[in-house]
């Protein structure tokens, strides 16, 4: 039997870690923090990240990075603009990288197979990635997720009986790029959305500003060649859909917030979760111009990161010039 760990005590490493252990396996969770790590040990609960969840007295807490590289499979959780470093800093690393981390490097435009590659060059690297609220894959709920396989059928015949659970279910795909380019666009546009939400403006537009962001996520997917077809998955429309439909997500609610008027700056220093769509959005702006890629709601959500106003940027979004749905300029 494999040897599994997660690296990353957050809300979504410690839900993962819970279905990892449901069945029984003893895995290893690595937290950066101190006190986390002894309170997973002594009292089975991360208050500071998933208070609702018991956890399985399987799990252990570590924070010796040398002791979770010794494992075979990692499942990686830190947040994205960090995985390389915490990645880099590890003495070895195990056989299979499994990234969980939805996002792009600030700074290098690097999605995380990338940056995973360059960090743990003897890894064989694999995304997973779909529609997943931490605290509902805590307790058990079903759950379908994309496991996209940069070492092809090889890697995912090792890596199914780890992950897969009855109600935790992996489809395959050898498409890592169309998987990450899913989760790091749908969290920009989990933002937009919760604009709207905070602005009042409906579900008409709600539904709208979905449909239009997938046909952006598209575009742009296609052109960094990942195929349509996954994303019109679980990684893909299937994460959007989700995302964009409830405060549960951490980037809806902060777009919610900013549609409620509160500032962006302040929202971002006052969270100990991270939205990574805050981080994704000036980055992935500049690799849409690089592409040509035509993305007017993930601009617009960087002007709202930048301290736009979100009545301003709405109605500019709306003064778009009308043209065909389906033409590539969006």
């Amino acid at each position: 039997m494999s040897r599994v760990g997660v690296l990353g005590a957050g809300a979504w490493g410690t839900a993962l870690a819970q279905m990892l252990a449901s069945d029984g396996r003893e895995v290893l969770i690595w937290a950066r923090e101190t006190e986390l790590v002894d309170e997973i040990n002594t009292s089975h609960i991360n208050s500071l990240f998933l208070p609702s969840a018991s956890l399985a007295p399987t799990i252990r807490a570590t924070g010796d990075l040398a002791e979770v590289a010794a494992l075979d499979v990692l499942l990686v959780v830190t947040p994205a603009q960090h995985m390389g470093s915490v990645l880099g800093a590890m003495p070895t690393h195990p056989r299979d990288l499994v990234l969980c981390s939805k996002g792009i490097e600030a700074g290098s435009g690097r999605v995380m197979n990338e940056v995973a590659s360059a960090a743990a060059p003897g890894s064989a690297i694999a995304v997973l990635s779909g529609p997943t609220f931490a605290h509902e894959v805590a307790v058990g709920l079903p759950t379908a997720v994309t496991l996209a396989c940069g070492g092809g059928e090889a890697q995912w015949e090792r890596l199914k009986p780890v992950i897969a659970r009855p109600a935790f279910r992996p489809y395959y795909s050898d498409d890592v790029t169309g998987a990450e380019i899913g989760g790091a666009v749908k969290n920009v546009l989990a933002i937009a959305c919760g604009v709207v939400d905070g602005l009042g403006l409906g579900q008409n537009a709600r539904a709208a500003l979905i449909a239009r962001g997938y046909a952006e996520m598209l575009r742009f997917g296609e052109a960094l060649g990942a195929k349509a077809e996954t994303l019109a998955g679980l990684c893909g429309l299937g994460d959007l859909v989700l995302t964009c439909s409830s405060t549960s997500s951490r980037n809806f609610s902060l777009g919610k917030a900013l549609g409620e008027g509160k500032s962006a700056a302040d929202l971002m220093v006052d969270r100990h979760t991270v939205a990574e769509g805050a981080h994704t959005a000036p980055v992935l702006v500049e690799l849409a111009a690089r592409h040509a890629v035509a993305m007017p709601i993930v601009g617009a959500v960087n002007d709202l990161i930048a301290g736009g106003d979100p009545r301003n940027v709405v109605s500019s979004l709306l003064a778009r010039p009308l043209r065909a749905e389906q033409e590539s300029a969006g």
